[in-house]
């Protein structure tokens, strides 16, 4: 059963279960008031914590199968670019037909697959339902992910990772015996520890379940999303490491607040980039339904002949954008034309490869556009206002929170998760907190809508579609 595309306001749901009636947890097992067993608060925590280092190891899986893809795809462009013409040719091929494949896997096998998959996960967190085949669904996701991502569409790692989070841990609901009401928390958990691994933030995805997913804080819920996540970075840092995914370390200095004002506008600026790359990527969603008539094998292969043409000129420019935003992390002077160039290019790779219809997130290549907007206003700042940028890097840091903020509407999600894959500790959360603020604003006052609840309501992909059935 697909539910409606809008579902109900939870402004008077905060602190309900899925049958519409308050419960309170317990230490010990105990049923709720429709006599649904639940299991105790310990008991959560462990199923938790196991489901968790699943996720967790499905997470590790899946980075190491898109390193080593991004790794082969280097090699390969690199030779290519040798061999002239023929070797544009080949590397068109290549990434048009790993775009296709994985295209097709999707319409074939699982068509919600497509996309991030969070607001099918959001639809479960906040009305409950199961997902449909979760087996096979993981398997497209991470086989189609791998393709689309490592063969070069600027998608993130992290859509997958919290799909597959969410179907691992319903299956290991299902294996332990969980009701309705403890299943569909864990399910939850496991988006956020798929989220958490992705990113080696383990803060950040117990906030991302309860202020993205569930919209509300719940005692339960919030049991299992600490629980998941701590299982799941133990599992990343055992096979990883535990640095974190950015190097900024002994590049921050003490904050000025005499800079405060700029990391106002600064936000306003990220707000309006936002609001237009929502615009974009649910305009391109709409283009893509009305041209439905054409295969969608052959629309991938074409956005990924486009993209393959891009990666044979500018290897860099493509893919999920993490060298990129390292690049700009470290702070090499770059000329405002390119900033504006490269922004653009990347602005329109990402919304163009979202309209795939293949596997894939729309966080990491936020991370860059907002990486590059802080570069930006940190460059034009340092010629207007000289003495009030002395540090550059952190306007470029809080730009990644600030565009996050104005495109997912998550603010606290984005300040954490950017604190923790930066490790830039407490010097960045005044200046993240204030644009923050101003992001938030501006696309609200635009009348835009939140990227998930925009996708969920335009109903245009399938993926995007909550692929759930009630129950």
């Amino acid at each position: 059963m697909r539910p409606p595309a809008e579902g109900p306001s939870f402004a008077g749901a905060a602190d309900r279960s899925d049958d519409g009636k308050r419960r309170e947890d317990g230490g010990g097992g105990k049923h709720g008031r429709t006599g649904e067993r639940q299991v105790g608060a310990l008991a959560l925590a462990l199923i938790s914590l196991a489901a968790g280092s699943a996720c967790g190891f499905l997470a590790v899986l899946f980075r190491l199968f898109l390193n080593e893809g991004d790794r082969w795809r280097g090699v390969f462009v690199g030779w290519a670019q040798g061999e002239g013409v023929a070797g544009l040719v080949l590397v068109v091929a290549a990434v048009a037909t790993a775009a296709a494949l994985a295209a097709w896997l999707v319409r074939r096998f699982a068509p919600e697959a497509a996309g991030s998959g969070i607001p099918s996960v959001e639809v479960i967190a906040r009305h409950g339902g199961r997902i449909e085949h979760p087996a096979r669904l993981m398997l497209v996701k991470f086989t189609g992910g791998v393709l689309a991502i490592a063969g070069g569409l600027a998608l993130g790692r992290e859509g997958p990772t919290v799909q597959m989070g969410a179907c691992a841990a319903q299956l290991f609901g299902n294996g332990v015996g969980l009701g309705d009401g403890d299943r569909r928390a864990l399910v939850a958990a496991g988006a956020g520890a798929g989220l958490a691994a992705a990113f080696n933030a383990p803060i950040a995805g117990a906030a991302f379940v309860l202020e993205e997913l569930l919209g509300r804080f719940d005692k339960r819920t919030s049991i299992a999303a600490l629980g998941a996540s701590g299982g799941a970075i133990l599992v990343v840092r055992v096979c990883l490491g535990d640095r974190p995914d950015f190097d900024v370390e002994g590049q921050l200095m003490s904050l000025s607040h005499a800079a405060l004002p700029l990391y106002l506008l600064l936000g306003g600026l990220a707000g309006l980039a936002g609001a237009a790359y929502c615009r974009a990527i649910v305009g391109l969603m709409a283009l893509a339904d009305r041209l439905a008539w054409l295969p969608v094998e052959f629309r991938a292969a074409a956005i990924g002949s486009a993209i393959g043409a891009l990666a044979w000129l500018a290897p860099t420019a493509v893919g999920g954008g993490d060298p990129l935003v390292q690049d700009l992390l470290v702070g090499d002077a770059i000329a405002v034309s390119a900033l504006l160039g490269w922004f653009a290019v990347r602005f329109v790779v990402g919304a163009v490869s979202y309209a795939a219809l293949t596997p894939g997130g729309l966080f990491a290549p936020m991370l860059v556009l907002g990486a590059q907007i802080g570069v930006f206003f940190s460059t034009v700042a340092g010629v207007v206002v000289p003495g009030m940028v002395s540090t550059p890097l952190v306007f470029t840091i809080t730009g990644m929170a600030a565009l996050f903020a104005a495109s997912v509407r998550a603010p606290l999600t984005g300040i954490i998760l950017i604190a923790e894959i930066t490790g830039g500790g407490s010097v960045l959360l005044l200046p993240m907190l204030v644009a923050c603020c101003s992001a938030m604003v501006v696309p609200t006052a635009l009348g835009v809508l939140p990227i998930y609840d925009s996708l969920k309501r335009a109903r245009t992909r399938p993926g995007e579609g909550p692929a759930v059935r009630s129950g």
